[in-house]
């Protein structure tokens, strides 16, 4: 029998009854738009996040990502250089892109990213040449990051491995690509990136690697520099050679595949020579002395509000005081003279002009980043007199005037040795023989004693605070003791060529200076030294004065009188090493019109002062030998110059310790009653001629010689 429910064929079939969808049916049911939305979520996600990405950052300006770079300093010339002020990144001197040949741009490009005057910032076709590079293992075919990317890297957003760092150097490029024009943003990478051999930017490199400006670059030389930013060190040829010519082919082929090098210089190309890394001097800082003028030039760069922000990313071009004739003579003098002297002797020399203030040589120690002898206190010896006698004609004494050169009582009780000059004599001879009871009984005279000698010694130059010494020239703040007059404070040979300088200039002070001027890498003037009329710290005849008793000395000192009879002011000083009767410091100062300079000879280990035949150094010895060959070789082809000529000072006569003629006891041997004088260090002077048979006392007044018992002065 016929199922009721089969019709007929093609008749419609009506269900008993109606089945609701199953899972599966509903599941396969939303299986498309899943996928779909999916899809758009996968690709609309990236780019909405880009958008508000790109949005919300801000591309620097080019004049807001300043990169450190090297600043120098010149002699006064404009064109020795003494020092490089180099910071931590390395050597880099910023140029702009007019001054970087065309064919070592094109030689960049062709390296590191041949469609950049195309992209926007990001190139598919780059990334996809170093995905084949990578599988390929053609290390030579670049990498995928474009310039604008590489930039971006280091200098915006950091080069650690991360998805994320990634994804912000990609915005920050496309954006940076639509901001900057291509001749900024090229500029800018060229002056930044880093090529091996402490270089960074294309300047540096190219004196790096082949001893010349980015400008003098040709095809060769450019292509090995473009060579090396895939892999510095690696791909310096010193290091490898095989790998470096390769990638250098790699980078000259590519220039003739952009039309920018024809296949005829190509095929004539040959890899250039480079320097030796071991010798280049590319990145030097400083040498020798220099390097302690470097240190003097940032200290008063600071002084004058350059900050080293500004040192280290403004390329900088400093000018200083320097002369290099009178550096070069200071250098030369010190190192043939010192060259066969013991190996702990040390010396500092400081030349100063006078009319201005400007340091004009100096010398501290050979090692640019030691102890700066010049920038340290030493104890000054009998130089300090001169300092005395100055207060003394400024309270109206003359040089002319009679004091006594016998034994003199310190207030500790400790009595000083007397000698020479006959038993007496002028304050003008007792400076030229360098005696000390005259000098410290001028001072016991003077109306505030030991702090005028201090006042006069701050007025003409000596600084009041030096490294390791707050307070200069003082008893922990108080007056200083006696021996002030005789060199017992700590002084620099910076201040002591200054407070000459201020002599030689008639007592008008100019602040010592050693940069004249500063100028930005655009050429901008930051700094200029203003050139003023100076201060008088002592009158002009008091100087002139003084001057005129220092006239004779450097004869007097073993005949070290200037080449060519050139007039000088001069002054020995000697430091004894406590009780031991040998040496420590030994000293020459003295000064022309147009030069004053301080010389100091010690040691290293502040032991005592002996020459290379186990002698003790004096003032009138070794440094005064110094100072002439400093001066002569400064001064060489110079105008020869007299010092104004010293009027007449009034004599004044002043009783006690002044005026009269002390008559020295005799010693009796082993008698308690007459104890020999104290030891204390000898007198500044070679040894004095005999005293004669009459000594004029006063004009008229004479004394027999016999009668003073007093024994000829010591050698200095």
């Amino acid at each position: 029998m016929a199922d009721k429910n089969k019709g007929a064929k093609g008749a419609k079939r009506t269900p008993a009854t109606t089945k609701a969808p199953s899972a599966k049916a509903k599941k396969k049911g939303w299986v498309k738009p899943t996928i779909i939305t999916s899809i758009l979520v996968m690709f609309a996600a990236p780019f909405l996040l880009f958008m508000v990405a790109y949005i919300t950052i801000d591309v620097p300006k080019p004049e807001e990502l300043v990169t450190k770079q090297v600043s120098k300093i010149y002699a006064a010339d404009t064109q020795t250089e003494l020092a490089r002020i180099v910071p931590a990144e390395g050597n880099r001197q910023a140029v702009t892109l007019d001054k970087i040949p065309e064919v070592t741009r094109n030689a960049v490009l062709a390296a590191e990213d041949r469609e950049f005057y195309s992209n926007n910032g990001f190139s598919f076709t780059g990334f996809a040449r170093a995905i084949l590079g990578q599988v390929t293992g053609n290390t030579s075919a670049g990498g995928g990051s474009t310039i604008t990317q590489q930039y971006v890297k280091n200098m915006v957003v950091g080069n650690d491995y991360s998805y994320k760092r990634k994804a912000k150097e990609l915005v920050y490029s496309v954006k940076m690509a639509n901001e900057w024009s291509k001749e900024q943003v090229l500029e800018a990478y060229l002056n930044t990136i880093y090529f091996g051999r402490n270089a960074y930017g294309i300047d540096a490199a190219a004196r790096a690697y082949f001893g010349v400006p980015v400008e003098e670059l040709n095809a060769a030389q450019s292509a090995v520099l473009a060579a090396s930013i895939q892999r510095p060190s690696q791909l310096d040829p010193w290091n490898n050679r095989e790998e470096a010519e390769q990638r250098w082919g790699y980078v000259l082929d590519g220039m003739v595949e952009e039309g920018w090098l024809s296949p005829e210089d190509r095929a004539n190309s040959l890899y250039p020579d480079t320097t030796d890394p071991a010798l280049n001097q590319a990145y030097t800082e400083a040498q020798g002395t220099n390097g302690l003028i470097k240190h003097q030039v940032m200290a008063e760069l600071d002084s004058l509000g350059i900050t080293e922000d500004d040192v280290q990313t403004r390329g900088l071009r400093i000018t200083t005081t320097i002369d290099p004739q009178a550096q070069q003579a200071t250098v030369d003098t010190i190192r043939t003279n010192m060259a066969n002297q013991k190996e702990n002797l040390r010396t500092a020399a400081v030349s100063i002009e006078p009319a201005t203030g400007a340091v004009r040589a100096y010398y501290g120690g050979e090692d640019p980043n030691g102890w700066d002898y010049a920038n340290a206190g030493y104890q000054t010896g009998s130089t300090f007199k001169i300092f005395g006698y100055a207060a003394a004609l400024q309270q109206g004494f003359s040089p002319n005037q009679m004091i006594s050169s016998a034994p003199f009582t310190l207030a500790n009780g400790a009595q000083v040795a007397g000698g020479g000059c006959g038993g007496g004599c002028t304050m003008k001879e007792a400076l030229k023989q360098s005696l000390n009871p005259p000098f410290l009984r001028l001072q016991a005279e003077l109306n505030n004693t030991t702090q005028d000698v201090a006042d006069m010694a701050h007025a003409l130059g000596v600084a009041k605070s030096i490294p390791n010494f707050p307070q200069t020239l003082t008893e922990n703040g108080a007056q200083p003791y006696e021996g002030i007059i005789l060199g017992q404070y700590n002084s620099r040979p910076l201040d002591m060529a200054h407070a000459m300088a201020t002599m030689a200039n008639m007592g008008v002070w100019h602040e010592a200076y050693f940069v004249e001027k500063v100028e930005t890498a655009n050429g901008d003037i930051l700094y200029q030294h203003e050139h003023d009329k100076g201060e008088r710290r002592v009158a002009q005849n008091v100087a002139a004065n003084t001057i005129e008793a220092m006239l004779p000395i450097a004869g007097w000192s073993n005949g070290n009188n200037l080449a060519g009879g050139r007039p000088s002011a001069a002054k020995t000083g000697t430091q004894q090493l406590g009780d031991t009767g040998l040496n420590k410091d030994a000293w020459m100062i003295g000064a022309t019109p147009q030069l004053a300079t301080a010389v100091w000879v010690g040691t290293d280990d502040n032991s005592a002062l002996l020459n290379e035949w186990g002698g003790s150094i004096y003032g009138a010895g070794l440094p005064a030998t110094l100072w002439k060959g400093i001066l002569d070789g400064a001064l060489q082809g110079k105008e020869v110059m007299n010092f104004p000529e010293a009027k007449p000072l009034a004599h004044i006569t002043k009783g006690g310790n002044i005026g009269q003629i002390y008559i020295q006891p005799t010693v009796v041997p082993n008698d308690p009653q007459t104890p020999p004088p104290a030891n204390i260090p000898p007198v500044d002077a070679p040894p004095a001629p005999p005293a004669p048979a009459e000594v004029e006392i006063l004009p008229g007044v004479s004394i027999p010689a016999d009668l003073l018992g007093v024994p000829p002065a010591p050698e200095e």
